[in-house]
């Protein structure tokens, strides 16, 4: 989907895709800007660029609720895969927003421009995995909107946004990782109940998943080795500041290894809780 395009920047592309509470015009945006950008038409930054949003732009629905106000359902009813579908639909939300986050809010920093081919391949991708997933829901009878949703990740996010090596520790080898912990069975739950259209979405994640959290991986390690730090190490120091609660198992080792995160990052980090 092409969308009308003001932007002569990638910061300031972003930080429009951000911005804007129409769904299909944000998600247009990014994966505009990413093409652009693939192909060099547009510079990194520009004097005109407009200024980062503190939150990015939202419908009005969902209704944003605390945590522990978001019901869990049974796969086995329509409505809980609904439900299900509708959380994950808020998740790929967010990280389209955190993708271009990265990209417009650390566009000054002394990085490679691979960084941002890196970051803007996540949002192109996040934003098809929002589609995909919004498309599924209409076709069950639902759309995004029709249920409660929490804003932890967004929260996650304001809470590293002076700290480009503790956004990627939270962000991409928290946040997503965690994604490789759970779909597989999210996966196989949907093939048991016969629902076979959102299991091929979920693979479509799953398999993406796994380059997002490469991309953070491989930058993460980058920032520490230029400040001569070791990166598991890093990563604890990071996780025990920045983000509340244990790491919860069971782990992916295997895709979590493949995407270049080995336990010696988190395991030791599964009893650690933070007040």
């Amino acid at each position: 989907m092409t969308m009308p395009f003001t932007m002569t920047s990638l910061r300031g592309a972003a930080t429009e895709a951000i911005a804007t509470a129409d769904l299909d015009r944000k998600t247009g945006l990014a994966q505009d800007a990413a093409t652009r950008w693939f192909e060099r038409r547009i510079s990194l930054r520009s004097p005109l660029d407009p200024k980062l949003p503190d939150r990015p732009g939202r419908p009005e629905k969902p209704e944003l609720v605390p945590p522990t106000a978001v019901k869990r359902r049974s796969l086995h009813s329509v409505k809980g895969r609904i439900a299900l579908l509708h959380a994950i639909a808020h998740i790929e939300l967010n990280a389209v927003d955190l993708a271009l986050d990265i990209v417009a809010r650390y566009a000054s920093e002394p990085v490679p421009h691979s960084f941002f081919d890196g970051w803007m391949q996540v949002a192109f991708e996040e934003a098809k995995h929002f589609r995909l997933v919004r498309d599924r829901l209409r076709a069950m009878g639902a759309d995004y909107g029709d249920l409660p949703a929490h804003d932890g990740l967004w929260q996650a996010a304001h809470q590293t946004r002076n700290d480009l090596t503790a956004r990627l520790a939270v962000v991409p080898l928290i946040l997503e990782a965690r994604g490789l912990d759970v779909t597989p069975s999210l996966q196989a739950k949907m093939r048991e109940t016969g629902d076979l259209e959102s299991a091929a979405v979920l693979d479509v994640i799953y398999n993406d998943e796994k380059g997002h959290v490469a991309i953070g991986a491989k930058w993460f390690r980058f920032l520490c080795a230029r400040e001569k730090k070791d990166p598991a190490e890093t990563f604890k120091q990071l996780v025990r500041i920045n983000f509340r609660g244990p790491l919860k198992p069971p782990f992916n080792d295997l895709a979590r290894a493949e995407a270049g995160l080995t336990p010696s990052f988190y395991r030791s980090l599964t009893a650690v809780s933070q007040s």
